[in-house]
């Protein structure tokens, strides 16, 4: 037996899954990692944290599995996008990586959109925000001139631990889109955009395709990892494509919901879907795309409302199952680093609205449940608007292994939602390294092999009324609030 790694980093967590040629998954590790608030509205990683997390999940694989180093034929990583590492000419990060929800390049997003907002959705495919990498630049270059200066290379988290592992400094053509300096037709770094950002476009890493095979493992990678040089990496994508990938979602019409760090829902499409409130890439799958919308904080609202309440998963769930649907009117907007789609402002703030004496812990945490869902259907909204809303999607992420939390969101959409066995980005990225490999022929046999419905959650007509009437009344709160928030964000 042979066996493929992937490897995820996401927004709280490295996690690695091997895979064994035969389509099964035989390991996993997860390792969590701090994200840091210096202020707010601000979000911070260090990569060497990233870093740290994979080898010690490597090596806890080998250990438990007690597989030889030398039956691991590839390895594969991704990483959520929009997280520039800024890279001296030692190698070593020059600063703290501003991470994708990370607001404070809100002025820099604004002025972009109003002098050149219709350029960059063309150029880009992309509408303007603080989540992107240009902004987030031309932020540094006004109040951390010195850090830009440092600069040699800006790569993504993904692309900085596979430049620890091999020497490479390169990125692939679907991570390239998230820096908004990338010219997706004529598929190039844009010199006018990188002008912008206070770079040159030569400090951006080169692109290649996803399949790509890298440089061997160094001699410092393979004694930080126990793997051997018989390990082939290869370029691997981000964590939303591998999470598609992982869910078996490769043609048309199919689709997926993530209930993650962010929420997603994403579209397949067989070609790009260009709309300020998406958020559009490329797919793995040659052709093909994955349109979709963004919620900010998702999963994320209910980790900070776990860590700043206290309880775990599953006492917070237990006691949501037991209060009845609407909470008992109490609110929750999941607006913690204000909202991408639809609204596209970093202004939006969380609240909780409409508590009274009545309510207890148990209907916050339902609320929390709740908010986000409601979130997540001003995100279907807006796919129904363009006619690429999903009439059923798998259920990925966190989040989605809650069946409370499932059928609240299937109710929400009105839509099926399948489970599938192992689904995980970094299940993705194993899938990929499988294709480049030859262990299997093409995408259609790795979905076919490694990919394994286990249920569905079919939408509750009850709750599927109850929470149509609830979303007008979301809606309104958001509407009544929003001028608040602008004039709060003014101060």
């Amino acid at each position: 037996m042979e066996y493929l790694l992937g490897i995820d980093f996401g927004g709280s967590a490295s996690k690695a899954t091997l895979l064994g040629t035969d389509g099964k998954v035989y390991a996993t590790s997860e390792r969590e990692y701090p994200t840091y608030y210096p202020e707010n509205g601000w979000a911070e990683q260090d990569v060497m944290d990233s870093y740290s997390a994979m080898t010690g999940n490597i090596r806890e694989i080998l250990d438990k599995t007690g597989i030889s180093p030398e039956s691991v034929l590839a390895l594969c990583l991704d990483a959520a996008t929009h997280t520039a590492v800024l890279v001296g000419k030692d190698g070593a990060p020059v600063r703290r990586a501003i991470y994708w929800t990370d607001t404070r390049a809100h002025e820099e997003a604004e002025e972009l959109q109003r002098s050149m907002g219709s350029t960059l959705m063309q150029t880009c495919y992309n509408g303007v925000s603080s989540l992107w990498t240009l902004p987030q630049l031309m932020w540094l270059r006004r109040h951390e001139p010195e850090v830009l200066q440092k600069t040699w290379k800006i790569m993504a988290v993904k692309d900085y631990v596979r430049y620890l592992l091999t020497g490479d400094a390169v990125t692939d053509n679907i991570e390239a889109m998230g820096f908004m300096l990338y010219d997706v037709k004529k598929e190039e770094w844009s010199g006018r955009f990188c002008e912008l950002a206070g770079i040159r476009a030569e400090q951006m890493p080169g692109v290649v395709d996803p399949l790509q095979f890298m440089s061997p493992l160094t001699k410092k990678a393979r004694q930080d990892t126990g793997l051997t040089e018989r390990t082939q990496v290869i370029a691997g994508a981000t964590d939303t494509v591998m999470e598609v990938y992982a869910a078996g979602a490769v043609s048309c019409r199919q689709a997926t919901v993530k209930l993650a760090t962010a929420g997603r829902i994403c579209a397949i499409t067989d070609h790009a879907v260009v709309d300020p409130r998406l958020v559009t890439y490329r797919h793995v799958v040659k052709g093909m795309w994955y349109p979709g919308t963004a919620t900010r904080s998702c999963a994320a609202s209910n980790r900070w409302y776990r860590d700043t309440f206290g309880g775990t998963y599953e006492e917070m769930s237990a006691a949501a199952a037991e209060v009845g649907r609407g909470s008992a009117g109490l609110f929750f907007h999941p607006y913690l680093q204000g909202e991408i789609t639809p609204y596209l402002n970093d202004k939006l703030r969380a609240s909780f609205i409409g508590a009274t004496g009545f309510h207890t812990k148990a209907h916050f945490n339902r609320a929390v449940l709740e908010g986000v869902a409601y979130s997540m259907k001003d995100c279907y909204e807006v796919l129904k608007e363009l006619s690429i809303a999903p009439g059923e999607a798998v259920a990925i992420g966190g989040g989605a292994k809650s069946p409370l939390w499932r059928q609240i969101l299937a109710d929400m959409l009105n839509i099926p939602l399948r489970s599938v066995r192992n689904v995980d980005s970094s299940l993705g990225s194993a899938m990929l390294a499988g294709v480049a490999a030859g262990v299997f022929a093409d995408h259609a046999e790795a979905v076919k092999c490694c990919v394994h419905e286990t249920g569905v959650t079919m939408p509750d007509p009850e709750g599927v009324a109850f929470y149509e009437e609830g979303f007008e009344i979301y809606k309104a709160i958001v509407k009544a609030l929003t001028p608040v928030y602008e004039m709060w964000g003014k101060k």
